[in-house]
């Protein structure tokens, strides 16, 4: 029975009537193709967040001339834009986790939504010449033409292949001067957490089908992919990759004891033969990006703690590759905050990896989406880059907002701490929604041509290129996962990839390390980034949200860890500051560090590992608390409070709250909460309020301890204090002081309240 090779014909509505409140009814999507597809399927994405459809969720029959009929039922929902975007695609083998790009083929369709009684603006659905007729609900169809040309699925493929086939003929543009280029690297992130806190060598077979069925993903992908790379010609290209401390270690004793039927025996040697690679400027072709030991979010942790995490990792990358460690962080869950820099800058970090969105956002005049982005507006506090007029809506990929081409590229970036000291390094753009489609499969899910081509042209026609600092971004994903991480993406697509850029001059793949001597960015301009995480975390909104679930609820498991966590902090900071020899600290420091790994709190709501904080706590406690007693007790405690980084609710006072499928005016009164700990007890917790009228000094309301359900015998108090309406830009920290007189001052933060 043939696979088909492209879509027929899709039909869906052209428009739906809506509520007021943005609900839309349950409608249908129907597709044909010139053969079976082993597996189809629909992706709805509205608000920022997707809903698949497929399996037995989508009907399928054939007719007797081979063509094959598909049909799926998009369920009711909301929205709080005017449309809905369908992204329809097949691939075209059944075992979806081996598939890659090129056997993916897909094609887009846009339903809009009409409020009830407005006026209808539009009969044709975009894409289609045909009529729209009226359907039950409120629904109406829109029948499409045979799906031909560059609109439909095959249409791109064929728009992209003459690309490819003219790219020899292609010119690049010219612009201020020098030709126009686009430079952009690749990034893959390798990650296995510690599936138990206490007891690092836990293992079952759950784990090992986990890592076994990625042997080529810890093995030689990488270095196969970087090998096309060098046969290829491309000067300049290389592959950098993240991998965690606690994968890297596990691997090692899957080697040692032969787990995973023997697989990774000798895993890191096609690592450590190809870290010797150079590119034409001396660089590794493998780039062995600085990174978290224990991969934490490290915008919630200490300072302390991140410099540990990143020193600690460096030391294993030159232990088990043989390399150095780039001086390239790439941060866990793509998570930056500003306030991160001071420790990044004493760990040896020259640049940092961030989400692109976050950049875009914290400009003056930013084109926000709405909820189709999946985040509330930017804080005005945040927008204090100058605008830019370049903004770019892209299409044949999922885009829910506009990007800004010129801002794709590295520059310094800043953070003014409570003392007024200026801390600044370079940060790195990874596109989030081009690094979304790479993800995919690499080159075939994502058309580098087209979607590239893109930011190409608009540079040209706005005039934006700067030869001396032009455009590069990331496009990062995880390594380690299907798409991103097939066999394929690293193989046959990577060759693909090659064979483009060989005949497209326009375009070149690089290391950030090239990049960077080639073209470094100006220390004195410094931008300011929103603070945030990549796409796949809810979103990842400045408030790292993700990491703090049910917040508004009586109790949660987020918060309740994160209490736990500080009070494991302060105690073991708290011995560390005053017995560094203390026999029993090694132990206590690795439960800590391990207690921070993100995947902690991503997962909430399962036991397994809502309890994992707690049970990293109650046994460092155990080890350390006749020490911390005999110390209390001769009154040699000299360390100050714990402070855990401040949240605030509503996110933007007087702004935006998300509401029921809908975005709601927010209260103009805000909410600072935090934790704080400290062994010797607190004395005093304030928040310093610094305005245009001034500082003001605002004692918190201490709530006692967070009340656990997990058993934890450690426990931060819970503090909070309201914030005055009206106040505008403002900066503020947190203070706290211990019964002992030791002072604790935390970092230093912005909220625009309206």
């Amino acid at each position: 029975m043939p696979i088909f090779s492209r879509f027929l014909s899709i039909d869906c509505p052209a428009r739906l009537e809506v509520a007021a409140d943005g609900r839309y009814p349950a409608f249908r999507v129907a597709f044909s193709a010139d053969g079976e597809i082993p597996f189809p399927q629909v992706i709805l994405r509205a608000s920022g967040r997707e809903t698949l459809i497929n399996g037995d969720s989508i009907l399928s029959s054939e007719e007797g001339s081979g063509r094959w009929h598909y049909q799926a039922t998009v369920p009711a929902g909301s929205a709080s834009g005017d449309r809905l975007d369908l992204q329809i695609e097949g691939c075209q083998r059944a075992e979806i986790q081996q598939a890659g790009g090129g056997d993916w083929i897909k094609t887009f369709a846009q339903v809009r939504l009409e409020r009830a009684g407005a006026e209808a603006a539009s009969d044709l659905q975009q894409g289609s010449g045909a009529k729209a007729g009226d359907e039950p609900g409120g629904a109406r169809s829109g029948h499409t033409a045979p799906a031909e040309g560059a609109g439909s699925a095959e249409g791109a493929a064929q728009a992209g292949g003459e690309q490819r086939s003219a790219s020899a003929r292609i010119q690049p543009a010219q612009s201020n001067g020098a030709e126009v280029k686009i430079y952009f690297g690749i990034h893959k992130h390798m990650h296995q957490p510690y599936y138990n806190t206490t007891d690092p060598d836990a293992w079952d077979g759950e784990k090992d089908e986990i890592f076994g069925s990625r042997g080529g993903n810890y093995t030689d992908f990488v270095p196969a992919a970087v090998r096309q790379y060098i046969d290829g010609g491309l000067a300049h290209a290389g592959l950098s990759t993240s991998w965690s401390g606690t994968l890297i270690e596990q691997l090692e004793r899957c080697a040692e004891l032969g787990r995973c039927g023997g697989r990774f025996g000798g895993w890191n040697r096609p690592l450590r033969e190809m870290a010797d690679a150079k590119t034409a400027l001396g660089n590794p072709r493998i780039a062995f990006s600085a990174f978290g030991f224990y991969h934490p979010l490290m915008p919630l942790i200490p300072h302390r703690d991140i410099v540990r995490n990143i020193q600690r990792h460096r030391d294993l990358i030159q232990r088990v590759f043989g390399a150095e460690a780039s001086r390239v962080l790439f941060p866990p869950e793509t998570a930056f905050h500003v306030r991160m820099i001071p420790a990044l800058v004493e760990a040896g970090v020259e640049a940092v990896i961030y989400d692109s969105i976050h950049r875009f956002r914290a400009c003056k005049g930013y084109p926000y989406a709405g909820m189709e982005e999946g985040m509330l507006p930017p804080n005005p506090a945040d927008q204090v880059n100058p605008p830019v007029d370049d903004w770019l809506q892209l299409h044949n990929i999922w885009a829910a907002s506009k990007i800004s081409p010129s801002l794709l590229r590295p520059e310094y970036v800043g953070y003014e701490d409570a003392e007024g000291q200026l801390h600044k390094l370079i940060a790195i753009p990874a596109e989030r929604y081009i690094g979304n489609e790479d993800a995919r499969g690499g080159f075939g899910a994502l058309q580098y041509p087209d979607v590239l081509g893109q930011l190409y042209q608009q540079i040209v026609d706005t005039g934006r290129f700067d030869p001396e600092h032009p455009p590069f971004f990331l496009l990062h994903s995880d390594g380690d996962n299907h798409g991103g991480g097939a066999d394929s993406y690293y193989h046959h697509n990577t060759g693909q990839l090659v064979e483009w850029l060989q005949r497209d001059p326009r375009f070149e793949l690089t290391t950030a390390e090239d990049y960077l001597q080639r073209f470094p960015p100006d220390p004195a301009q410094v931008a300011h980034i929103e603070p945030g995480s990549w796409a796949g975390a809810d979103n990842g909104d400045p408030q790292f949200m993700k990491w703090f679930s049910r917040y508004d609820q009586p109790y949660s498991p987020d918060l309740n860890s994160w209490a736990v966590l500080t009070a494991f902090q302060d105690l073991v900071h708290t011995l560390e500051d005053s017995v560094p020899e203390h026999p029993s600290l090694p132990e206590a420091i690795r439960l800590l560090l391990t207690a921070e790994t993100s995947c902690y709190w991503y997962w909430t709501g399962q036991t397994v590992w809502d309890q994992q904080v707690t049970d990293a706590a109650n046994l460092g406690h155990s080890r350390l608390e006749g020490e911390i007693d005999a110390l209390l007790a001769a009154g040699r405690d000299r360390r100050g409070p714990t402070i855990f980084p401040p949240w605030i609710v509503p996110e933007n006072p007087g702004g935006k709250r998300w509401g029921q499928g809908c975005l709601l005016d927010a209260p103009r009164e805000a909410v600072v909460h935090s934790f704080v700990a400290d062994c010797s007890g607190l004395k005093r917790v304030e928040l310093i309020l610094r305005s245009d009228a001034g500082e003001q000094r605002l004692p918190m309301h201490d709530h006692g301890p967070y009340p656990t359900q997990t058993g934890a015998v450690l426990i931060a108090h819970y503090v909070t204090v309201q914030l005055p309406v009206g106040a505008g830009d403002i900066r503020y920290f947190i203070e706290a002081e211990d019964q002992r007189g030791n002072v604790t001052r935390g970092s230093l933060e912005r909220i625009f309240l309206a």
